[in-house]
């Protein structure tokens, strides 16, 4: 929104929630549920272009409320855009849709969905893209990013999960491998979505596509969520277990979970096992040929503007 704004964009939110900040920032907002069509359709009505960014993320929780949200509120958008004629729509996608469990190294977007999901949310987003890829057509240009691990000052979900844990002593290293990841720091995602943007339009090269976005600069997951956690003032994670006995944990904790009707999320998932054991890291070839992508902020100054932002908070 911030970046939007600072082009002179008119912009208009629908969250569940109000930000006094975006009222100070002169943002219409709508306040509701995707999982309603009438304020998705209202929130639509008189746009000219439509990101779609919300999700219910995650690793625990009933199908059925990922599928409301994920799959239903992109039905709605889809159906609200079609409706008043909007003529573009940015997806935020996950390359979680594409996990299939085992080193993922250089993959592009030609990798296909894989057989079998072991979570809620990269089943749900799968089955959302594939929608929004679909609805494109001469009348309704979309496109789908996939974000690889979104981090820095602003993100709500992975930073403060990282360092909640940590400072809990709950997270433990899977493996003696220093298995690489994407990630990509949360201006650079935000500028990658308005790049995308600024080339969709119906029938143009970027219309009716996916791509992955990173920072095209792998790091061990350990030292990613290691210094992660030095920006927060929490120690390094220094315990370790097997990928096999990860894995068996987070089944057995799915099973017990599932079966006593505990809402909270467990300590391991056999999803969470995988990608932490695993190496994930992308070609972007594709969004640095086709809208032009490069990623402005390196992760060198990404976690020095993190750790001054969590010092200031």
């Amino acid at each position: 929104v911030r970046q939007l704004l600072e082009r002179g964009a008119q912009v208009r939110s629908l969250s569940r929630q109000h930000y006094p900040e975006l009222e100070k920032a002169g943002v219409e907002q709508f306040q509701g549920s995707l999982t309603d069509s009438e304020v998705v359709g209202d929130a639509v009505k008189g746009c000219e272009l439509v990101f779609h960014v919300a999700a219910k993320a995650g690793v625990w929780g009933s199908y059925e409320s990922y599928h409301q949200t994920n799959v239903i509120g992109t039905e709605h958008i889809l159906d609200a855009c079609r409706k008043h004629s909007v003529r573009r729509l940015v997806y935020t996608s996950s390359p979680s849709v594409v996990f299939n469990g085992t080193d993922m190294e250089g993959v592009d977007e030609s990798v296909p969905y894989p057989d079998h999901f072991e979570a809620h949310y990269p089943k749900t987003k799968a089955m959302a893209e594939q929608k929004v890829i679909a609805a494109n057509d001469a009348s309704l240009a979309t496109v789908s990013l996939r974000p690889h691990l979104i981090w820095g000052p602003g993100d709500n979900h992975l930073v403060p999960r990282i360092i909640a844990k940590g400072r809990a002593g709950q997270i433990r290293r899977i493996g003696k491998r220093d298995n690489l990841v994407d990630s990509i720091y949360i201006d650079n995602a935000a500028e990658a979505h308005l790049l995308a943007a600024d080339k969709l339009q119906p029938g143009s090269p970027v219309a009716g596509k996916v791509y992955f976005i990173s920072q095209d600069e792998p790091m061990s997951v350990w030292e990613l969520i290691n210094r992660i956690l030095a920006c927060g003032g929490v120690p390094p994670v220094t315990k370790s277990i097997s990928p096999g006995l990860a894995f068996f944990a987070g089944s057995v904790c799915e099973f017990i979970y599932d079966a006593l009707g505990i809402k909270s999320e467990p300590r391991m998932t056999r999803f969470v096992a995988r990608e932490l054991s695993t190496a994930h890291w992308f070609n972007i070839s594709a969004a640095k040929q086709d809208f032009g992508y490069r990623p402005r902020v390196s992760i060198e100054e990404g976690l020095k503007r993190l750790a001054d932002h969590l010092k200031s908070t």
